[in-house]
């Protein structure tokens, strides 16, 4: 199973009027921009999605959507709580194993250092791994279940600057 691990795009900061929770910050416009370009490097790269599980959260939820208009897989598209930022890692590492059909391709969309955590508990079984994980970054991840244990091997970690010179 190949794991691909999408960090949202720029989103409007902290404490801006009218976005005082977190979960309701959305994307800003260059973020939008940036994304659609991510999206045209993924098609480029003949990237494919049989899932595409995203946080709820508005910036996530944006960035889900984009990739997903882009390559046509609106249909693919789920949210869940277990992405939002405050959740454990290990809940998702948890539910991914109980996907039924397990996809060949995941696409995962959260945030930082949710998302850091949970690569790094993918690939070394801890969070002790430091990842510099862009905003709209993308990472791909190739799992391996052996002895019971799920294990990954970190194939590559796009920049957002290196998808936009794919594009």
């Amino acid at each position: 199973m190949n794991i691909f691990i999408l960090r949202h795009g720029i989103a409007v900061e902290r404490g801006t009027e009218g976005f005082e929770k977190d979960s309701e910050r959305p994307l800003t416009a260059k973020g939008k921009r940036q994304l659609r370009k991510s999206a045209a490097a993924m098609k480029r790269m003949k990237l494919r999605f049989d899932m595409i599980l995203s946080s709820p959260y508005e910036r996530a939820r944006q960035t889900a959507e984009i990739v997903a208009e882009e390559l046509k897989l609106k249909k693919r598209l789920k949210f869940s709580d277990t992405l939002k930022s405050e959740s454990d890692p290990q809940t998702m590492i948890g539910e991914i194993s109980l996907l039924k059909p397990m996809p060949k391709n995941l696409l995962l969309v959260g945030h930082e250092p949710y998302l850091s955590h949970l690569i790094s508990g993918l690939v070394s079984g801890n969070g002790a791994l430091a990842i510099d994980f862009k905003k709209g970054g993308l990472c791909k991840l190739e799992l391996e279940k052996s002895g019971g244990a799920a294990r990954a091997q970190l194939a590559w970690l796009l920049t957002p600057k290196l998808m936009r010179e794919m594009a």
